[in-house]
């Protein structure tokens, strides 16, 4: 249900016509900007240290309010979360009415209001806001929120609280949950009892909708062996462990790192990002000679799958093994349907995608590259019919578009075969959380996909092999100097080092590599790929050598590793 606070002099019952200033400055006074930090909204919204966060969650609760008002009142998402970062540090990000990120041109008024120097400048910031975007302040503003596992979410979400109260907003707390559960609620929230309902908007709605479809896609298959999942210990720990209720004798769900309680556990040498980055098993699991796993990131909105072969050897299964499984997978049920030419797969990828993916996909359908971060991919997907994007970390999901979902709820099969293929379909749709990357859906949309396919770990990796990758971070003391074009696969600044890092390429076999600023933490991201793991490791090595020392960095702190 959502909270009603009372009103001021300035207000009638939850709507206001001006600004209450004097209000505003009291509420901002309690939560001062630091005067040492410059925040920046990037493709994860707000991540820094936690203890830094307070001014900025209460001037996100005043402009989470503002853009519902913009938008008529429509319920908005604030999730405070850093995902797969550090358990000290935390983060906030706002979530438009589909439950799709901020949109993009926001997200420069959400920096500037981070930064206003005091609470007049923050004042006169959102009243400047106010009038440039022609806000009508009489509007109710609804704001739906939630929060990690982080030991600093409940102050961060009080400083929030002031914020929306401060706005007069109606507001709902969705309490301790994932990211994906939030932007579903958001959408359910805002299309209820619409024709474009999207489900019931509650959790227990979530864990219905999605458990019903996992178990009818598993219907008449071979029940497959337990999975093991490694919840990063975060809050996907909580999830998971209601969707073992759900899911009963269906399907076996056996959970590790689910420690939520306890203090630096949260992505600490575990979760998504550790095996993608390090690409290796977290130190606290072991696995069996065939045997496969996945491990979701703190907020669990990532999925990295793995498996160990005859030998016990690790082998990791990455969002372009996904991208690949999923596809291929779509495709086939959309032929068997008999829509394969009114319904077209495309496949959104990164510069990160790994070479021989993006190659065994090209020559299957459709493959476009866009930018780093969910936002230009989710947004390149809506142009097909149906859309699947995975970034190589894991994050991802499949969008149908609202023409093929009508397509495929009111075709009439003409076989058995078309008939199954139509079923299977609309329990993909439901089975997917279209909203986000789901790590927890799309988990359930991998396993029922090889219960369809028979494949076990070995089956699914030999789609294609992997060229060796390396991935380095690189500490710059301004990332903001690294900029990129084409899709981000050219530095344009600093001026030269692109042709240093192509001179470099060139000498290896297969070689590729690119630089780009990360939107998340103050580092630049090195990726490299070669023929063989000595070569990618040292192109990537070499590479990320260049950027230290063209930063500027000191040789005296220069990582050993860089050539």
């Amino acid at each position: 249900m959502y909270v009603q606070r009372r009103c001021t002099t300035y207000l009638s019952l939850t709507t206001m016509s001006v600004l209450p200033v004097e209000e505003f400055l009291e509420r901002s006074d309690r939560h001062p900007k630091p005067s040492d930090i410059k925040f920046q909204y990037g493709t994860a919204g707000f991540r820094t240290l936690g203890k830094t966060l307070d001014s900025v969650l209460f001037r996100v609760g005043v402009l989470a309010a503002l853009r519902s008002k913009k938008l008529d009142g429509k319920t908005i998402g604030v999730m405070v979360t850093a995902s797969h970062n550090p358990e000290p540090d935390n983060g906030v990000k706002l979530v438009d009415p589909r439950g799709e990120m901020l949109e993009s041109s926001w997200e420069a008024h959400a920096t500037a209001l981070a930064n206003a120097s005091n609470s007049a400048a923050f004042v006169a910031a959102v009243d400047e806001l106010v009038k440039t975007t022609k806000i009508d302040l009489s509007i109710p503003a609804r704001v739906v929120y939630a929060r990690d596992t982080r030991p600093t979410g409940p102050q961060l979400v009080a400083a929030l609280k002031d914020g929306l109260e401060a706005m007069k907003a109606e507001f709902r707390d969705a309490g301790v949950t994932t990211t994906p559960v939030l932007h579903y609620l958001v959408r359910t929230i805002n299309t209820k009892e619409t024709k474009e309902s999207y489900g019931e908007d509650t959790e227990e709605g979530y864990l219905t909708k999605l458990s019903d479809a996992f178990e009818k896609l598993l219907a008449g298959k071979i029940t497959p062996p337990p999975l093991l999942i490694d919840c990063a210990n975060g809050v996907g720990a909580l999830m998971a462990e209601k969707f073992k209720a759900y899911l009963g004798d269906t399907f076996s769900i056996n959970l590790v790192n689910a420690a939520i309680d306890t203090p630096g556990a949260l992505n600490n040498s575990c979760g998504a990002d550790f095996v993608k980055v390090n690409q290796r098993l977290p130190p606290s699991i072991t696995l069996q000679p065939g045997q496969r796993a996945c491990s979701l990131d703190g907020d669990a909105d990532r999925l990295i799958y793995y498996y160990a072969d005859e030998r016990g050897q690790f082998h990791m299964l990455d969002g372009d093994k996904i991208t690949a499984l999923v596809a291929s997978f779509i495709v086939e049920l959309v032929k068997a349907a008999g829509l394969d030419e009114q319904i077209k797969v495309g496949v959104i990828q990164t510069a990160y995608a790994n070479g021989s993916s993006t190659k065994y996909l090209s020559g299957r359908l459709p493959v476009q590259c866009v930018p780093t971060g969910v936002k230009h991919l989710h947004h390149a997907a809506e142009h097909y019919d149906v859309g699947v994007y995975f970034e190589a970390n894991g994050h991802g999901t499949v969008l149908f578009s609202p023409a093929a979902q009508e397509l495929i709820s009111g075709h009439n099969p003409s076989t058995a075969a078309q008939s199954t293929a139509i079923t299977n379909l609309k329990n993909v749709i439901n089975v997917i959380n279209q909203t986000v990357g789901d790590a927890l859906s799309d988990a359930f949309l991998v396993e029922a996909v090889l219960a369809h396919k028979s494949y076990s770990g070995v089956e699914w990796d030999s789609l294609y092999s992997d060229l060796p990758n390396r991935l380095v971070k690189v500490v710059v003391g301004d990332r903001n100097a690294f900029e990129t074009e084409d899709a981000e696969r050219r530095l344009v600044s600093p001026l030269g080092l692109q042709e240093k890092i192509n001179e470099l390429v060139r000498r290896y076999e297969g070689g590729r590599s690119f630089v780009r600023p990360s939107g998340t933490e103050d580092v630049v991201r090195v990726y490299a790929e070669a023929v063989s793991r000595p070569e990618a490791d040292e192109l990537a090595f070499r590479v990320a050598g260049l950027v230290y020392d063209e930063a500027g960095g000191s040789p005296l702190q220069r990582p050993k590793e860089f050539i």
